[in-house]
């Protein structure tokens, strides 16, 4: 690992969420910023809504910056898309302004690990590195943002 590891890791994940087109040629804030909200939650056959995959991306996002804070892991994969239901713009745009804003904090927060850190166990030994850890959210990140897209693609057709 390189002195400015962590920064190309924050780059990496502001590139997918935020601001970014290299890889997927679109990035989480663009799919979702400014959808009306009858879009974000139709879901087509038994695949999730964008609603879902939002509210599923910022859940960990969420449990993982109490991490890089110091706090506990207190996320578990069976509520990880448990989303109240939105009957209304103003709940959607909520869900959409704290995953920018948690996007934001993480890649920051990423961005300010040493090498030591990143090298150094997350949480647990057993959950392997922080690094891994840390490009496990950019895999699965790109993952449901692939995903996202196509709902997206779907509904609007």
């Amino acid at each position: 690992m390189t002195d400015n590891h962590s920064c190309t890791l924050a780059m990496r994940l502001r590139e997918v969420f935020i601001d970014g087109k290299w890889i997927a040629n679109t990035n989480y804030k663009e799919q979702i910023e400014g959808l009306d909200w009858r879009i974000a939650v139709q879901s087509v056959h038994n695949l999730n809504s964008v609603a879902k995959l939002t509210f599923h991306i910022n859940y960990y996002l969420e449990g993982l910056i109490k991490v890089l804070q110091g706090g506990p892991l207190k996320i578990s994969d069976k509520y990880s898309f448990n989303l109240p239901e939105i009957q209304s713009q103003g709940p959607w745009d909520k869900l959409v302004g704290d995953f920018i804003m948690n996007a934001e904090l993480f890649s920051n927060l990423v961005g300010q690990l040493n090498d030591e850190q990143l090298s150094g166990p997350f949480v647990k030994p057993e959950y392997g590195t922080m690094l891994r850890n840390i490009e496990g959210v950019l895999e699965h990140s790109y993952y449901h943002l692939g995903q996202l897209v196509l709902i997206k693609k779907l509904v609007e057709s």
